[in-house]
């Protein structure tokens, strides 16, 4: 099973996050997409909709910008997962419609594969997978934006 772009660049913007805990400073939307190289526009949404989840506090305005909004121990992968993904159904049998459908057994394999995959998942939290922070940080990019002090 693949995740969608949007559940990758979510999942990489919380890992990113949670890898830089002492942090005092909010993380803006362009550190993120110089970062990882990812479009403005899709960060913005991607963060927009982790922020409304409560994955995220985001603080608007002029010197605002955003943080993780749980504790990386309490941000389960595979419900992350099934949060961000619109479908987990690995297969559409009618587009283009199937004629097997009716009776095909394929469907229910699957199911039964996804739900072993989420399994999986679900045993896993943020701090988890980020629990080599300081071999990951090493791996960040010296960044030539200007980072803002968070205000209290």
């Amino acid at each position: 099973m693949q995740l969608t772009r949007y559940t990758d660049f979510g999942i990489r913007t919380l890992m990113y996050l949670a890898i830089q805990p002492d942090r005092e400073t909010l993380f803006r939307i362009s550190e993120i997409t110089q970062v990882f190289d990812l479009s403005p526009n899709h960060v913005s949404k991607i963060v927009h909709h982790l922020g409304k989840l409560g994955y995220l506090k985001t603080i608007r305005g002029k010197s605002g910008g955003f943080r993780l909004g749980k504790s990386p121990k309490e941000i389960n992968i595979g419900q992350l997962v099934r949060v961000l993904e619109n479908s987990l159904a690995p297969i559409d049998c009618s587009k283009p419609y199937c004629r097997l459908t009716p009776s095909c057994q394929l469907r229910g394999v699957l199911a039964e594969a996804v739900t072993a995959y989420l399994t999986v998942l679900d045993q896993y939290s943020l701090a988890d997978i980020v629990s080599n922070n300081h071999e990951l940080v090493k791996l960040l990019p010296e960044l030539s934006i200007p980072v803002l002090e968070l205000s209290s």
